[in-house]
């Protein structure tokens, strides 16, 4: 699955390449180049990235899908129940 992002989200992630390189390298990168390694950080890592953030989701709607129970359950065969309550109230 290839990792698509769109045209602007590209454009401040190459910026955000060059400033980094700007900053901490001791030599500057091109915006070509840093395309370059954007396109080979989404082919290469970004799998990686978003499988975990799918299995994070995926345990989360199970932690929440296991409390579903506890938080829509009714008691069965309340009807009687009711007016029990009623007469004793009496």
């Amino acid at each position: 699955m290839t990792i698509e992002i769109s045209k602007e989200v590209r454009q401040q992630a190459i910026a955000s390449i060059e400033r980094y390189f700007n900053e901490n390298m001791d030599e500057k990168i091109g915006n070509i180049a840093a395309g370059a390694l954007l396109g080979f950080f989404l082919e290469e890592i970004g799998p990686i990235v978003y499988n975990k953030a799918v299995a994070d989701v995926q345990e989360r709607l199970q932690s929440r899908i296991s409390e579903v129970d506890l938080e829509v359950h009714e008691d069965e065969f309340q009807y009687w129940r009711k007016f029990e309550r009623q007469k004793k109230s009496r």
